[in-house]
């Protein structure tokens, strides 16, 4: 039996005058202390503590606007020709005194004076004389355009064709899962190649093969979940109350699948960019005249040894978009993972 214990470094005896009723406050008992958050409100509110996904999604916010109104508000065309001022470096009045971007060439001649150019070409021009500025900001926003396509397909294709193998599983689930297989057996550049010999090379090409291709991941990860989710008391209750198949995925399931889903979708967006970026830098994609990054990343790689910003300038803004959209990306994985809650 215990009748001594330590107070302040010092051995007392057990006595009722160490013990004292606490006063109870009803009113403070029902006081909420931590304010009251839905799921997508937390998940926000941990995204912005995240300083690397606010710094990824200031800079896609900021090739988006770019995208959006630079060619509108430039007076060159991405198209428009100007032999008289081929392979122009750029000029930039707010870093030209840094010693970068001053209109000299590699040898250190100010082309601007030589050729009594008044306007200034703010990343410079290429071989025919084109603005790249405008082109640049034109197929960043080609780049978008198939960012938001490969998002599309993971939606409309990925989720259904995920969720509906995975709840129906067995004989259903077996041919499905066949068919992924069968579909990622078979290289992108082949597919991409075939719709090719059938429609010119372009955005439709690209467009086909995303949409045979690219879902395959989605799927697959939806699959899981809905495995994992359909024997739950919730989508049992719902089934015994009668509520058909189709209300049971899309109002029960998706819901709580929704997080992994969206994460899915943001690191797809990078791929797809760099998918479309690649195949116009090795002829597939997009052609001259036609703007975009892949197209001028070849562009410049023809005149890399002399003209380093025409390929410079290009690569940049994929880097910088790639980089956005995966830092952002895994701000959000944390942010809508549970188990990050309290770290």
């Amino acid at each position: 039996m215990i009748d001594k214990v330590i107070i302040d470094g010092k051995e007392v005896p057990l006595t009722k005058d160490l013990f004292s009723p606490s006063s109870a406050n009803a009113e403070e008992s029902e006081v909420i202390k931590r304010e009251s958050l839905t799921f997508w409100q937390d998940a926000r509110k941990r995204l912005f503590k995240n300083k690397g996904a606010v710094a990824g999604l200031i800079i896609l916010i900021c090739i988006i606007l770019l995208a959006i109104f630079a060619p509108m508000f430039s007076k060159f065309d991405y198209k428009s020709q100007n032999f008289r001022n081929v392979k122009v470096p750029p000029k930039m009045p707010i870093v030209s005194s840094l010693g970068i971007m001053d209109g000299k060439d590699t040898n250190g001649v100010d082309i601007y004076a030589e050729k009594k150019i008044d306007e200034s070409y703010l990343f410079g021009t290429d071989a025919l004389g084109r603005d790249i500025w405008t082109r640049t900001w034109t197929g960043a926003r080609v780049s978008l355009f198939i960012a938001l396509l490969a998002a599309s397909f993971d939606l409309l294709i990925g989720v259904t064709y995920g969720a509906v193998s995975g709840y129906y599983g067995g004989k259903v689930d077996l041919i499905m899962q066949r068919i992924i297989e069968i579909i990622t057996g078979i290289p992108s550049l082949v597919v991409v190649t075939l719709f090719i010999m059938v429609f010119n090379p372009g955005i439709l090409s690209i467009s086909l093969a995303m949409a045979v291709s690219e879902w395959t991941g989605m799927a697959r990860v939806v699959r899981s979940h809905v495995l994992k989710l359909k024997n739950e008391e919730f989508v049992l209750a719902s089934r015994t109350l009668g509520s058909s198949d189709f209300r049971v995925i899309f109002k029960h399931l998706f819901p709580n699948i929704v997080g992994p889903i969206v994460v899915m979708i943001m690191f797809s967006l990078p791929s797809a960019i760099f998918y479309e970026a690649f195949l116009s830098f090795i002829g597939l994609g997009l052609q001259p005249p036609n703007a975009s990054l892949g197209v001028l990343i070849n562009d410049g790689f023809k005149a890399l040894q002399n003209y380093p910003y025409m390929m410079f300038i290009p690569s940049t803004i994929v880097c910088l978009l790639i980089f956005s959209l995966n830092l952002l990306a895994d701000g959000l994985r944390d942010a809508v993972d549970p188990k990050m809650r309290n770290m």
